[in-house]
């Protein structure tokens, strides 16, 4: 391939890899640990993961349990989850945290669908950005003695490789919709 295609592709692939990432937050009616991904306890002072301050488990298809190794972060973890928008509430006996979650209702899994396909096609209008700032650049190539031809090649390049990557958004969605409308 191209160097100059490289980036190119190495930033759709950042995109698609940033879709994936969004999309394990989103909870499917089962307990998934990565909806925790993005919170942070302040433990002495430092923002710090809740994987990092305990032990993160899945004792159940529904409830996420969190054993911190030093039993003075429950506070800590409770009041972090309390305030994300995971809204869960936490039960804490004294040891462990345990969030269960409900299950889903129809109407739910339709919202969260409905947010699987707008996160989808905002993947989408980043992947045709990228494609737009590659035929941009492309096209200024033509002043530093880079034929036509060559240039045409190029933008025919990255039309495929921007069709490759919408079409693995598509599979991606797919799979996740069909995850969430599963009772």
């Amino acid at each position: 391939m191209d160097a100059r295609l490289e980036q190119y592709e190495g930033k759709m692939k950042k995109a698609i890899e940033f879709l994936e990432a969004d999309f394990a937050g989103i909870r499917a009616g089962r307990a998934n640990p990565h909806i925790l991904d993005k919170l942070r306890v302040d433990y002495y002072g430092t923002p710090t993961p809740i994987q990092q301050v305990g032990n993160v488990t899945v004792p159940e298809a529904r409830i996420i349990q969190i054993a911190p190794w030093d039993k003075s972060m429950l506070k800590a973890v409770e009041k972090a989850i309390l305030t994300s928008d995971i809204g869960i509430n936490p039960s804490n006996d004294g040891s462990v945290i345990r969030l269960v979650f409900p299950e889903l209702t129809e109407e739910r899994r339709k919202d969260l669908a409905k947010e699987v396909r707008k996160k989808a096609e905002d993947a989408k209008v980043a992947i045709r950005n990228i494609r737009r700032d590659g035929n941009d650049a492309f096209k200024k190539l033509s002043k530093e003695d880079v034929s036509e031809d060559e240039i045409k090649q190029l933008g025919d390049e990255l039309q495929k490789l921007t069709d490759k990557y919408v079409k693995e958004i598509d599979g991606i969605t797919e799979v996740k919709n069909k995850e969430i409308m599963t009772v």
